[in-house]
């Protein structure tokens, strides 16, 4: 039996696409999370990487499709339509955070060197990082979602998208390692271990101290320098709300024999707020032809 036919992905699961739109005619304040200078410059530095991010996923998972049980296609299809939407909203939420004042090259250019750097990498490589990468958008939507307090006092507009992003990523969180285990399924399960272990260490040794570079070069824009600002970023991450510290438990289980992001079930964050975009709810077969393009 292969590792792809005992992946504990529900077997009910269903990824939906949501097209939502957010903020097209609304402004950006600068500090639009409850007037806290470091929790927007945490999402503005976090979304500026989703565009071409989430682009890469995207590219990542479907060199490997081929071949695939026809439930993980649908479901790529199916993450590849969210994907393309989420890249979408966060073009919009970065060109508002422009229009606020903030001069985002700096971050845009740092997005870039990645790039080129994934784009002299082998394919196999590239679906290493996206798992990793995959795994702490998860952790993250996970901790948007349960604490409530965390967009209390934001810009409603932002902080739907926000929520919204958050539910889409815990419900595609098991494509990406699906496709792994297919694209490995001739690997022992310690080379695949290994691999997925080495590279999830080397992501997360830039993940952090490139999240931080940019809050910092926002923060800089807004005239908040020095030891008490950074103080500020590291108790944010660890302290309140902790999105760091509320992540190390699922981050350690990556490591664990028989991991898999469907071990942990928290469908139940999505039916907190899913309510709130059902009508944005959209076919997997897309209408829309950028995005049936995109999941082709």
């Amino acid at each position: 039996m292969s590792s792809l036919s005992r992946s504990p992905t529900p077997a009910d699961l269903s990824i939906t696409p949501r097209d939502m739109r957010f903020g097209r005619a609304d402004k950006q304040g600068r500090w639009w999370l409850n007037g806290d200078p470091i929790a927007s410059a945490f999402h503005t530095a976090l979304s500026v990487t989703f565009p071409k991010g989430e682009a890469m996923f995207i590219e990542a998972v479907k060199a490997h499709r081929d071949g695939v049980p026809e439930k993980l296609a649908r479901e790529i299809r199916a993450f590849t339509q969210q994907e393309v939407i989420h890249s979408r909203e966060h073009v919009v939420f970065n060109r508002k955070a422009a229009e606020a004042g903030y001069d985002l090259g700096e971050l845009e250019a740092d997005v870039d060197e990645v790039m080129e750097i994934i784009k002299a990498r082998p394919p196999i490589v590239n679906l290493m990082a996206t798992i990793a990468l995959e795994h702490y958008t998860a952790m993250m939507a996970a901790v948007m979602l349960r604490e409530e307090r965390m967009y209390a006092g934001a810009e409603p507009e932002w902080a739907a998208l926000w929520k919204w992003h958050a539910i889409e990523e815990i419900e595609h969180k098991g494509v990406a390692y699906d496709t792994w285990l297919h694209a490995t399924k001739d690997w022992s399960r310690f080379r695949r271990w290994r691999a997925k272990s080495l590279m999830m260490l080397l992501v997360t040794s830039r993940f952090w101290p490139r999240r931080v570079k940019g809050m910092k070069a926002l923060l800089k824009q807004d005239g908040l320098t020095g030891w008490r600002v950074t103080a500020r970023i590291w108790w944010y991450l660890l302290g309140s709300p902790g999105v760091l510290r509320k992540s190390f438990l699922p981050w350690l289980a990556y490591f664990m024999p028989g991991f898999h992001p469907w071990n942990h079930d928290d469908r139940a964050l999505i039916g907190k707020y899913e309510s709130d975009y059902a009508d944005a709810v959209m076919p997997t077969q897309s209408s829309r032809p950028e995005l049936a393009a995109a999941a082709g």
